[in-house]
């Protein structure tokens, strides 16, 4: 088995070298598990072997995330098979909620998460050194298949004794190499259609109150989403153009929208909060390429795109919403907003202005 590991570690080492490959790149190639390729490098070995160290830490991820802040601020990285959402601060007001503390905020401004911990299984403080130099330092969470769930990494103006010190308190006691992978996450199967009761289905969303109560109406009718936007009355979710979200960035930075960009996977949604200024086509990938948000996605992944409509005590609050082809959530946008205020008129009619046909602006 060692020897194993040792040959992920050169051919790690290689890749990085000679290609400058990503670590997701690296392992898809390897025919492993992101969390497998990290965990191959725990333990002793020689320096020539690999550029890269790892330390497994703790399950106590609660107060793993509790104690982040006195690291000042740190880039925040959530992704999915077709996003990657990467947002600069601080890790503040931080706090764990429900049986066993398993749904977990962090409400700190700039960095704004909605944890669940449920799905988190390993974690490991790496160490890399670059290509021109510099030591990367950063902390990685995967779920039981080593799926990335969560990325923490420092900045050049991160306290680095505070990250050492927190690695020192949360360092697991097993160093030794390796990383047994589980089952990959699945989504619960869709009812089939006609065991839906629609009717009952619309009059909920009608009577919706409040965005967060739309997981439970999808929940208690055994819905996915892709599913329930199908069947949802075409007054609450109309298909858009799959190159609608190019289209909304861009004319979102052009015209200086302040918009919500929510990116998740099982265990966990980052939020960005604010204006985007620099948007920009990379062959697929639809990207910003801002001072403190970065965001990646993979326009010919989308599959279907929506407008949503929910009504909430403070009118309608509408988002355009992007799937895979296997229905998965790829992103959300919403206009930037706090409960107890309106929908943004500037937001409405850039996401209205999408729809084939739709006069220039909307009532709001």
């Amino acid at each position: 088995m060692q020897a194993s590991f040792t040959a992920l570690r050169h051919a790690f080492a290689t890749a990085r070298q000679e290609r400058k490959a990503r670590h997701r790149d690296i392992a898809s190639a390897l025919s492993i598990s992101e969390g497998e390729l990290l965990a191959a490098h725990i333990g002793p070995f020689a320096d020539d072997e690999s550029p890269l160290r790892a330390r497994r830490l703790r399950a106590e991820w609660q107060d793993l995330i509790a104690a982040l802040e006195p690291l000042g601020p740190l880039m925040a990285l959530t992704r999915n098979e077709s996003c990657v959402h990467e947002k600069v601060g601080v890790y503040q007001d931080v706090s764990a909620q429900g049986p066993q503390r398993l749904v977990g905020l962090v409400l700190g401004g700039a960095i704004d998460l909605r944890v669940f911990y449920s799905h988190w299984r390993h974690g490991v403080a790496v160490a890399e050194r670059l290509s021109d130099g510099a030591l990367q330092r950063s902390l990685q969470f995967f779920d039981a298949a080593g799926l990335a769930i969560h990325k923490v990494f420092l900045r050049p103006e991160s306290d680095v004794a505070a990250y050492e010190a927190l690695v020192a308190r949360f360092l697991s006691d097993d160093q030794q190499p390796g990383l047994e992978p589980g089952e990959v996450f699945q989504d619960p199967a869709e009812t089939p259609d006609e065991r839906i009761d629609v009717a009952t289905f619309r009059g909920e969303w009608a009577s919706l109150r409040d965005t967060h109560e739309f997981f439970g109406l999808l929940k208690r009718h055994g819905l996915s989403r892709t599913q329930a936007l199908r069947l949802a009355e075409p007054r609450f979710a109309q298909p858009l153009p799959l190159s609608s979200a190019q289209e909304l960035l861009s004319r979102a930075a052009q015209e200086g929208v302040s918009i919500m960009v929510f990116v998740g996977n099982p265990g966990m949604i980052q939020i960005h909060s604010g204006p985007v200024h620099k948007v920009a086509m990379m062959g697929p990938w639809i990207n910003v390429l801002d001072a403190g948000f970065n965001l990646h996605l993979r326009e010919d992944h989308i599959a279907s795109a929506w407008l949503v409509r929910k009504p909430t005590v403070d009118g309608l609050v509408c988002s355009l919403e992007l799937f895979d082809a296997q229905g998965r959530t790829i992103a959300m946008l919403f206009g930037e907003r706090k409960p107890g205020q309106a929908e943004r008129c500037d937001w409405r009619n850039l996401l209205e202005s999408l729809v084939e046909g739709a006069p220039e602006a909307v009532p709001c």
